[in-house]
């Protein structure tokens, strides 16, 4: 039998730090109000693309394996936060890298991305379509972000991640896994302001505002994660004592405490980079997956859980049987250019650019989908 093992890892956080402080300066919060709530303390402000922050982190990784870009059969890149809608943003990556006897497709269910990419690429290689892949998880949010809302504008945070999966005959890799979706709840988290349904005119395009129905996201994300976990312990025979460490999506510490009672797991066994990173979407798991390796968290065949949820509202957990090698074969020097201004600097400019002229509710409000609940 065919499995898909992880033999590369790779992380690229933007250097620029946005603290609790500082959104403190341009709205009514502190540094208690946002720890107590979320458990984040800071987050990342990227000043470059997110194809540029995927390239450092899929390079990084292409060394960690040992591999060249035209080894890869195929890239996926997770993210909501595309560059582009037209070309995919996978084919950006693919040219940059030089990745060129690879397929490139892009998959967003918002923070689920790079796991529901995970899952389609392990797939494609377990049926051997393909024998290598670059699966990316990837967010630049800050240009979008409606910094008027402080309920949401607290949470987010840039960054990427990257890993390699290649044909394996060792049953390693994701041995098991279970996708789902709350789609009668889609609209509790929704971001109006970007995609088809506001090129109309009718508001100025990219100029949002989040709807964020903090309570109903919180119920349904544990319900989800806890759900999705216990199903795909229970298919794969093993139960909550049999892992090693549980890496989950960073979007709440107060959800994921939740989630590890539910489960039944001591939270010394679940990761977490949400008090430096906050919520990166698509990127909190694989970051924290390659930082817990960093940290010497991960041991050798060890099995580990990745539950998650996001927009849609997608969810799901992932379990992942690890290989021997937890160090990387390989370094490399390619890194970022340094940024030019703070991150406070950066999103007071995204805020000037925006304004408030173009940011007119009744015009959201007015685009609807026919068949959006």
């Amino acid at each position: 039998m065919t499995y898909a093992a992880i033999t590369g890892w790779g992380k690229c956080m933007p250097p620029a730090v946005l603290s609790n402080a500082d959104l403190a300066t341009f709205m009514d919060t502190d540094d208690e109000w946002i720890s107590t709530r979320t458990g984040i303390r800071e987050r990342r402000v990227s000043h470059v693309s997110g194809v540029d922050l995927s390239h450092v982190a899929s390079v990084r990784a292409l060394a960690c394996a040992g591999l060249a870009a035209t080894d890869l059969d195929l890239i996926v890149y997770g993210s909501c936060s595309n560059d582009e809608q037209i070309p995919n943003t996978a084919s950006g990556l693919q040219y940059k890298l030089g990745a060129t006897h690879a397929a490139a497709m892009d998959v967003n269910t918002a923070c689920t991305s790079f796991l529901y990419s995970l899952s389609t690429a392990n797939a494609l290689i377990r049926t051997g379509a393909i024998k290598s892949a670059l699966v990316v998880g990837v967010e630049v949010i800050a240009p979008f972000m409606d910094w008027h809302n402080r309920n949401v504008a607290v949470l987010f945070g840039d960054g990427a991640a990257a890993v390699v999966l290649q044909a394996s005959e060792r049953p390693e890799g994701v041995l098991g896994e279970k996708l789902g979706c709350y789609a009668d709840a889609r609209q509790t988290l929704r971001v109006r302001g970007t995609g088809l349904a506001y090129a109309s005119g009718a508001v100025t395009y990219g100029d949002t505002l989040w709807d964020f129905d903090g309570q109903e996201i919180f119920k349904r994300a544990v319900v989800g994660m806890s759900h999705a976990s216990a199903d795909v312990l229970s298919r794969c025979g093993h139960g909550i004592d049999d892992i090693g460490l549980i890496v989950p999506h960073q979007a709440n510490l107060r959800i994921i405490e939740f989630v590890a009672r539910k489960l039944g797991a001591s939270m010394d066994k679940v990761f977490l980079t949400i008090q430096r990173y906050g919520n990166m979407s698509a990127a909190t798991v694989p970051v924290a997956l390659v930082e817990a390796l960093e940290e010497g968290r991960v041991a050798p065949n060890s099995l580990l859980l990745t539950p998650a949820f996001g927009g849609g509202l997608t969810w799901c957990s992932h379990l992942i049987r690890w290989g021997e090698r937890t160090t990387p074969r390989d370094g490399t020097d390619v890194d970022l250019p340094p940024p030019t201004r703070s991150a406070l600097e950066m999103v007071r400019q995204f805020m000037a650019n925006k304004g408030t002229a173009g940011r007119s509710t009744a015009g959201l409000n007015a685009v609807r989908f026919a068949e959006s609940p």
